[in-house]
Formats: C-alpha cells, sequence, structure tokens
C-alpha cells in the first residue's frame, strides 16, 4: 500500500507566508494584523532584517517611501517563496518651522502588483525636532525627551503624543489595510 506524498506544512496549512522587511515586532505586528482584517483568513508572519538604503532617518515623502519600497524589495530578494512582502518607514518633512512625522507602507507580491499607502501625519514637538535637527533618529529623540527607552518597539512618537490613544501598531495597521486596496480589488488595478 503507496502512502500518498507528504505536504510541507505550508501547504498542510494552506497558510500564506508574509515576510516584513524589519525585525521590529510593532511593524511585524501591524502587518499580521492588517492582513487578517483584509482577508479574514491566518498568514504565517516573518520579520527579516534588510537594508532600507535611505538615511537612518529618512526626510520627505520620496525618501521615506523610497525606504519602504527598498524594505518590501529588498525582503522579496531575500526570500522569494513568500506570498507578499512589507516595507514600512517613519519619515519626518518640514511644513513651515514645523517638524511632521509618517510613515509609508508598500506592499508587493508575486505579480507586478503594488500596494502603497501612507499614515497620517502629526506634528512633532520643537523638543523632539530639535534633536532630529542635530542628526538623531525619531525614536532616539523620543527616549531623550519622555525619557524611555526603545520606545520605537512600542508606542512610539505617536502613542507617546496621544498618551497610549494612537500607538505605532494600530497607526501602521490602518495604512497597511490602505496599502492592501489593491489586492482586495484585482479587477480594479
Amino acid at each position: 500500500m503507496a502512502f500518498p506524498k507528504r505536504k510541507n506544512l505550508r501547504e498542510q496549512t494552506r497558510q500564506k507566508l508574509i515576510v516584513v522587511g524589519s525585525r521590529n515586532p510593532v511593524k511585524i505586528k501591524s502587518a499580521e494584523d492588517a492582513f487578517l482584517a483584509a482577508f479574514e483568513e491566518q498568514f504565517i508572519v516573518q520579520g527579516l532584517e534588510v537594508d532600507s538604503q535611505v538615511s537612518d532617518q529618512p526626510r520627505g515623502d520620496v525618501e521615506t517611501y523610497t525606504g519602504a519600497y527598498n524594505r518590501a524589495s529588498s525582503a522579496k530578494r531575500a526570500f522569494p517563496e513568500a506570498d507578499f512582502w512589507v516595507g514600512i518607514e517613519g519619515g519626518v518633512d518640514e511644513v513651515g518651522e514645523q517638524l511632521v512625522a509618517f510613515a509609508w507602507i508598500v506592499v508587493l507580491n508575486g505579480s507586478q502588483v503594488i500596494g502603497k499607502a501612507k499614515t497620517g501625519t502629526f506634528f512633532l514637538p520643537s523638543s523632539i525636532k530639535n534633536l532630529i535637527d542635530e542628526g538623531i533618529e525619531l525614536g532616539e529623540a523620543d527616549d531623550k525627551v519622555f525619557r524611555q527607552t526603545n520606545s520605537k518597539q512600542g508606542g512610539g512618537s505617536v502613542g507617546l503624543l496621544t498618551h497610549g490613544v494612537v500607538n505605532r501598531k494600530s497607526y501602521y495597521e490602518q495604512a497597511v489595510l490602505l496599502a492592501l486596496i489593491p489586492f482586495l480589488n484585482q479587477d480594479l488595478y
């Protein structure tokens, strides 16, 4: 009696694999929750350390979007057997004399479809802007001003400034959901 060939674990569970171009647990969890909400199915989500190939603290839409795209693209090259690749890159930009924070999200799949979205923006206090202008990354500036440790792997700036009402995970999650629009509407994209 011949036994059927065993399928690998991924085929047995029929779960799709998502690779996030970062090991930051907040970015990984926000991607996982967004995919779950959008597709109502379980995914295997793995973080992978990749180089964004932009400044440690990107400035402006172009550099920040480029960092997100590079993260997704590098993850795709490093782990081509996945089903989706996600890049999340936080950035800042000047609006007059003030500085705003935001993030770009890029989602790639095996075809030519590219999902992209940007979070909402919020203004940073001058104490944080001054540190960033000195060359310090936003997460480190938050830690100094708010006397925190590694806040970017927690609530982030948005969590600190909203007193936890909006945390970094929920902030990114909504934008990841928006970046999934082309995959939810393939006939339109």
